[in-house]
């Protein structure tokens, strides 16, 4: 495993210490790992979610209804096993 050394300010350094008092975490390490694995997975995330509405937006507008997208659209929600 690679080391990194990070400098912060003393705000900052209390809410890692928190943290690491709390329980949640054994070591600063754990701590900051785990930030940078949720951030890298929201980026993969918007990432994604960016790429839908561009797809959406390529896709055009569509001849039906909002009354017919809608049925459609709970129609498919109701194959896939959602609640009526």
């Amino acid at each position: 495993m690679a080391t990194m050394n990070i400098s912060l300010p003393d705000a900052l350094k209390s809410v890692v210490d928190a943290q690491v008092g709390s329980g949640q975490y054994a070591s600063a390490s754990d701590y900051v790992r785990d930030l940078i694995r949720r951030d890298d997975e929201n980026r993969r995330k918007r990432a994604e979610f960016d790429r839908l509405i561009q797809e959406g937006i390529d896709s055009g507008i569509s001849d039906k209804t909002f009354e017919e997208i809608r049925e459609e659209a709970f129609q498919r929600a109701r194959a896939n096993g959602a609640p009526d």
